[in-house]
C-alpha cells in the first residue's frame, strides 16, 4: 500500500531495470577516448575542428534536456510515465552511433556536427528517462544508493565489453580504425537488447499529482534551491575533470608513457572494470557515513591517486595497474552519488510543489554534464593544438608539447574533481530528513489514492501493478 513502508527490491529486479544503462554508459566513456583520435587520426579532422564542433553541437544541445524533461514529467500512459520515453529513445540512438563509428572517408564538420547532435538528443532521451524511472523505482534514502549502484555496475560491464574490442583487435589482424567500428557495431546491438529486457521486465509506478497546475515560479524555485545549485556544481567538476582526462587519455597514455593504444585500453579496463566493486561498495559507505560524506572521500581519495600518474615507470603496465585501479575505485562512486542525492532533493520538491518534477531536476544535471563535457574536449584538444601537439599518426612532438600534454593531463583533473567534493560540504538533506519527507509523502499519497476511489476513478494500470508486486 502507498502509506506502507516501501519493500525492499529484489537484486535481480534491480539487475534487470539496470540493463537500460547499458548503452549509455557504454557510449558515456568510449566517444570521448577513442572518437576524437579515430576522427583526426584516420580520417584527418583535425584537433580544432573535432573540438570546435563538439562543443558547438553541446551548446545548442543545452536546450534539448529541459523541454525533454517538461514533456517527460507531464506524460501519463497506460504503459508508464518515463518508460515510453526510454523505449522511444533507442532507434535513434543506433542509428546515430553507427553514422559516428563508422563514419565514411571525407566527412567534414557539417556531418560531424549532425550525426553528434542526433546522439546526444537521443542520449539525453535515454539517460533523462532512466535517472528519473530509477528514483521512483526507490524511493527510499538508502535503497537509492544501492538502485544507482548497482546500476553503475551493470555499467561497468558493457564499458568494459566495448574496451576489449581494441584489445583483442590486433589478434585478429583488425587495425585500430577498425576496432573502432568494431566498437560502433557492440553498442549498436548492446542498445536494444538492454533497454528492451529493462522495458518489458520492469513496472512503472506512476506518483499521482497533488495539484493540477502549471506555474512559471515552480521552476524558478527549482533551479535557484541551493540544494540543486551546489549538485549542479557537483556536476559540473566532476564531470569535466574525469572527461579532460579522457580527450587526452590516448595521446597521454602514449606519447608521454610509451604505452600502445592496445596496451593504454587494458589500463582503461582496469580504470572501468574496478567500478564493477566500487559502485556497490561506494553504495554501501554512503549507507553507513551519508551520501555527501562519501562524495567527499571518494573526491578527495581519487586526487590523490592521480598525483602519483607521473610516477609510474614509462612503459610499465603493471606498474601502472595499481593507480589506475585505485582512481577507477573511487570514481565509480561519482556519478551515483550525485544521482542519488538528486532523487533526494526530487522529493522534498513533490512534496513542496505537489507535482513530479524529477525529469526537471535531472535535465539540471545533465545540463552541467553536457556544458563540462563540451568544455572538456573543446578546451583541451584546441590548447593541445596551442601549444603544438600534433595528433595525426605518426607525427613527430617536440618536448615542448609532450611537456604541455602532461601538465594538461594531470592538473585539469585534480583541480576539477577536488571541487566537485567541496560542493556538497555541510549538506543537510541526510537520511533522517528524508524519511520524514517520505513519510509526509507516502500520507498523501495514500490519501490521494483513497480520494480517486471514493470518486470512482481508476488509477494507472501501473500504479495498480507495482502496487501489487510491491506487496508480494
Amino acid at each position: 500500500m502507498s502509506g506502507a513502508p516501501a519493500q525492499r527490491l529484489s537484486l535481480s529486479r534491480i539487475i534487470v531495470f539496470s540493463l537500460s544503462n547499458m548503452p549509455i554508459a557504454a557510449m558515456g566513456v568510449v566517444p570521448f577516448v577513442y572518437l576524437p583520435p579515430y576522427l583526426s587520426g584516420h580520417l584527418g579532422l583535425s584537433l580544432g575542428l573535432i573540438g570546435a564542433v563538439w562543443f558547438a553541437v553541446r551548446a545548442v544541445d543545452l536546450l534539448i534536456d529541459p523541454v525533454l524533461a517538461y514533456f517527460m514529467d507531464r506524460t501519463v500512459t497506460r504503459f508508464g510515465r518515463y518508460r515510453v520515453w526510454l523505449a522511444a529513445g533507442v532507434p535513434l540512438f543506433m542509428l546515430a552511433t553507427y553514422k559516428l563509428f563508422l563514419a565514411p572517408a571525407g566527412i567534414g564538420g557539417t556531418y560531424l556536427f549532425f550525426w553528434l547532435f542526433a546522439f546526444y538528443f537521443a542520449n539525453s532521451m535515454l539517460y533523462l528517462a532512466q535517472w528519473a524511472w530509477s528514483a521512483t523505482l526507490a524511493t527510499q534514502y538508502h535503497e537509492r544508493s544501492r538502485v544507482f549502484g548497482v546500476s553503475a555496475a551493470v555499467g561497468v560491464v558493457a564499458v568494459v565489453a566495448s574496451l576489449l574490442i581494441p584489445v583483442f583487435a590486433p589478434l585478429a589482424g583488425m587495425s585500430s580504425a577498425e576496432g573502432v567500428r568494431a566498437m560502433g557495431w557492440a553498442i549498436v546491438a548492446m542498445t536494444p537488447i538492454g533497454v528492451g529486457l529493462a522495458v518489458w521486465r520492469t513496472p512503472e509506478r506512476i506518483n499521482k499529482s497533488a495539484v493540477q497546475r502549471f506555474a512559471a515560479k515552480d521552476y524558478w524555485e527549482i533551479v535557484s534551491k541551493p540544494e540543486v545549485v551546489r549538485l549542479f556544481l557537483a556536476q559540473v567538476a566532476l564531470t569535466l575533470g574525469p572527461g579532460w582526462m579522457s580527450a587526452m587519455y590516448l595521446f597521454y597514455f602514449h606519447d608521454v608513457k610509451g604505452f600502445s593504444q592496445q596496451q593504454a585500453t587494458i589500463l582503461l579496463l582496469v580504470y572501468i572494470l574496478i567500478g564493477i566493486v566500487g559502485a556497490p561498495l561506494t553504495a554501501r559507505l554512503s549507507a553507513r557515513i551519508g551520501k555527501h560524506r562519501t562524495l567527499i572521500v571518494t573526491t578527495a581519495l581519487f586526487s590523490l591517486a592521480l598525483l602519483s600518474v607521473p610516477l609510474v615507470p614509462y612503459g610499465s603496465v603493471w606498474g601502472s595497474m595499481p593507480v589506475m585501479a585505485w582512481c577507477g575505485f573511487m570514481a565509480a562512486g561519482f556519478g551515483l552519488t550525485i544521482n542519488a542525492m538528486m532523487a533526494d532533493v526530487g522529493d522534498e520538491i513533490r512534496l513542496a510543489q505537489g507535482r513530479e518534477r524529477i525529469g526537471l531536476l535531472y535535465s539540471v544535471l545533465s545540463i552541467a554534464g553536457k556544458l563540462t563535457a563540451a568544455f572538456a574536449i573543446g578546451l583541451s584538444l584546441p590548447l593541445l593544438e596551442y601549444f603544438g601537439y600534433i595528433a595525426k599518426e605518426g607525427a613527430h612532438n617536440t618536448p615542448g608539447a609532450i611537456g604541455a600534454l602532461q601538465w594538461l593531463f594531470i592538473t585539469g583533473p585534480i583541480l576539477f574533481v577536488m571541487l566537485g567534493g567541496v560542493c556538497v560540504w555541510g549538506w543537510r538533506l541526510d537520511a533522517a530528513k528524508h524519511a520524514d519527507i517520505r513519510a509526509q509523502l507516502e500520507a498523501r499519497d495514500a490519501a490521494l489514492l483513497e480520494e480517486s476511489a471514493l470518486a470512482g476513478a481508476t488509477p494507472p494500470p501501473l500504479v495498480l501493478a507495482a502496487e501489487a508486486e510491491a506487496q508480494i
